[in-house]
């Protein structure tokens, strides 16, 4: 869920937006390098950003009058890295607080914080641990995605438990109510969204194959036969250049 305009208290609203103005610079600096150096990259970046806002803007009912919903962020964090997620995920959070009432301006820096930084930057970090495996592709994006959302969510949690906790157990019972709440529709998402993430990736190995091997999402050789796009392949000889994935 996006934390709704007005729910959190003043202090704790400007606490998460200092805690997120640093991430968003980042991106801001990392984009328009991005941008700059490869201008074709454009239209990826516009699907990347339209597949987070569409994801995150679809409200699944939940338990106690709650809603849930995917978030989008895994495919643009694998594709672009954090940094520039961070833009994106702010530019579609504030959108949909202007548009849709979904989330608000008061409590854009927390759903900043969880959706756009600490959602990308946990699912980067797990496709990126699972390459370094060398597990295939479609693998690594789907937990990559599946992280991204999962995680957002526990940020969520925290961020609602430091707000309210609960008047007899604190921080803790607020954590294991919120986080409990969460789980019952989340966890299926998660797991949808890392699925419907694998195949729009597939359809970008597809249609993209150079745009992929630039940015270090294929191989540069033999990519297709060990990520399963195509028949396995030969790896090549020793100076083949593999992914950079930092």
């Amino acid at each position: 869920m996006h934390i709704a305009e007005g729910y959190l208290p003043p202090g704790h609203a400007a606490a998460w937006a200092a805690a997120s103005a640093p991430f968003v610079i980042h991106g801001v600096r990392s984009l328009t390098r991005e941008v700059k150096a490869h201008p074709e990259s454009t239209l990826l970046l516009g699907a990347s950003g339209a597949f987070t806002f569409v994801l995150s803007a679809l409200k699944i009912p939940s338990v106690t009058g709650s809603c849930s919903h995917p978030t989008g962020t895994g495919l643009g964090a694998i594709l672009f890295r954090p940094p520039v997620m961070a833009v994106l995920g702010t530019i579609t959070l504030l959108f949909q607080a202007l548009l849709l009432a979904h989330g608000g301006l008061t409590t854009l820096g927390a759903n900043v914080f969880s959706m756009a930084v600490v959602g990308p930057w946990a699912g980067y970090g797990v496709y990126w641990l699972l390459r370094r495996f060398e597990l295939p592709l479609m693998v690594c994006v789907f937990f990559g995605a599946f992280m991204a959302d999962l995680i957002t969510y526990c940020v969520t949690t925290v961020q609602l438990a430091l707000a309210f906790p609960d008047p007899s157990s604190g921080f803790a019972g607020a954590l294991a109510k919120f986080g409990g709440i969460f789980a019952v529709t989340q966890i299926p998402l998660a797991v949808s969204e890392g699925l419907l993430t694998v195949l729009v990736m597939r359809l970008l190995v597809q249609s993209s194959k150079g745009e992929l091997t630039r940015l270090g999402v294929l191989l540069q050789s033999g990519a297709a036969g060990r990520d399963g796009a195509a028949g396995k392949g030969d790896k090549g000889d020793k100076g083949e250049t593999k992914e950079a994935m930092a």
